[in-house]
């Protein structure tokens, strides 16, 4: 495949998210590590780009290593209590000029307009202020954590005020109280506080793992909150600690109403774009609902059905459809969707006084082949059958006989059939014929 032609298929399929994510809010978190690596240009990039599709943008920035940095270099030590920094009164001054230094960083670096660079031509207008109110955390256990904060409210009309204007909305780990007080607040639970009170689409968060590490060493595409909280609780291996943190706030943040939590790697240029703008995207996405689903179709799949079957009926493996077919029979079929892509169906067609019915246009896109996706249509088909009180399923395939058999399936003769679909059968095609007894 040539350059061209991958972008423009790139393009192409990238074009469904560019859709749903135009209007949407996106609350990203970056820590420190991420702002001090050399990727970081590349991501300002990144976000300037989702700026420019139309995404409502807040960024909340944490100073971990920075502020530790600065510390050292006083000789100052900065304890923590159950994973808090205890914000010392001698302390503090450091933590407000980290923090300060970097938020001006992070504007200067979005204000950028260079020609031949991905920043030339833009015009982003980026805006700081009290949008969190900070209260003190107070004594736990006898130990008094002094300037060290929590979150106690969020202008949220101020921050959507912003965002309607088009500016980038930056937020610090310092916020100012009721009382004229500075407090150091932990970044990953400003993040979340936010998407929940703004009812953010989506809280995107950097880490220096590609996602979450399963044991074996993949990375998990995919986890629902209850899985996560699993996991957390075994404790997390071969993770950075940022990924666990992020994760636990990821499964806060799903609990209260935000749809999807996205982690990504900030040593990957590009993650932020390939995880937002692809089906597979490269990252861990928190999820409280499945991004891919399988489901009885309605009248408006029957294009995304025709995507999918037309290449295979090219090729002779699927007998051909006409819309019209489709329309009359599409209360037959079942189909699977990831991220309103079709990438999977088949059609279940009963013989209730045979006791059999008949799986039909099985097709998987070609991006998905490897995984179980016919498994999962299969077990379906099984399900509806059983529930019309059928005792056996049948297939007629040119192309695809080891795999049914290898799900149980077994060649029977034309004879039998069900005497009406017997007289459908087309002696051209010679298609092999299998069954499966229905528990």
């Amino acid at each position: 495949m040539s350059r061209s032609t991958e972008l423009v298929k790139g393009f192409r399929q990238s074009t469904p998210y560019v859709n749903a994510h135009r209007d949407s809010t996106m609350v990203i978190y970056l820590c420190g590590d991420a702002l001090s690596h050399d990727n970081f240009p590349n991501i300002v990039s990144d976000i300037a780009l989702l700026h420019s599709l139309g995404v409502k943008l807040v960024l909340v920035h944490g100073a971990r290593p920075q502020i530790d940095q600065r510390l050292s270099l006083q000789d100052l030590s900065s304890p923590y209590h159950k994973g808090v920094r205890i914000t010392e009164s001698v302390t503090l001054p450091h933590v407000m000029q980290a923090s300060g230094q970097l938020q001006l960083a992070i504007t200067a670096h979005l204000s950028m307009s260079l020609n031949n660079t991905p920043m030339a031509g833009n015009q982003l207008n980026v805006v700081s202020g009290n949008f969190v109110i900070a209260q003190p955390l107070g004594v736990d256990n006898g130990v008094d954590y002094q300037h060290s904060g929590r979150v106690r409210r969020i202008d949220v009309d101020g921050i959507n005020r912003a965002l309607e204007q088009e500016s980038i909305v930056l937020i610090g780990p310092v916020a100012g109280s009721v009382t004229g007080e500075c407090f150091n607040l932990v970044s990953e639970q400003i993040a979340t506080q936010v998407a929940i009170k703004l009812k953010a689409d989506k809280l995107i968060g950097f880490s220096s793992d590609q996602g979450y590490i399963k044991p074996n060493g993949e990375v998990a595409a995919e986890l629902f909150p209850h899985e996560l909280e699993s996991i957390l609780q075994q404790g997390m291996t071969g993770n950075a600690p940022i990924t666990e943190r992020f994760l636990q706030a990821a499964v806060k943040a799903c609990k209260k109403g935000v749809q999807r939590s996205h982690l990504v790697s900030y040593l990957d240029d590009g993650a932020l774009i390939q995880e937002l703008f692809s089906r597979d995207g490269i990252g861990t996405q928190v999820v409280m609902d499945s991004a891919e689903q399988v489901r009885l179709a309605t009248i408006d799949d029957i294009g995304g059905i025709l995507d999918l079957i037309e290449p295979l009926e090219s090729e002779g493996i699927l007998v051909r459809r006409s819309r019209e077919q489709l329309e009359r029979e599409i209360e037959r079929f079942t189909i699977i969707v990831k991220d309103q892509l079709i990438i999977g169906c088949a059609a279940l067609y009963p013989y209730v006084e045979d006791q059999m019915a008949e799986m039909a246009c099985v097709a998987i896109h070609p991006d998905y082949r490897d995984g179980n996706r016919g498994v999962h249509l299969l077990e379906f088909m099984k399900h509806q059958a059983y529930a019309l009180g059928l005792k056996q399923l049948f297939i007629l395939t040119t192309r695809s006989l080891h795999w049914f058999r290898e799900q149980g399936f077994a060649e029977i003769d034309l004879e039998a059939l069900p005497i009406k679909k017997q007289d459908l059968y087309n002696f051209q095609r010679k298609s092999k014929i299998l069954a499966l007894d229905i528990n």
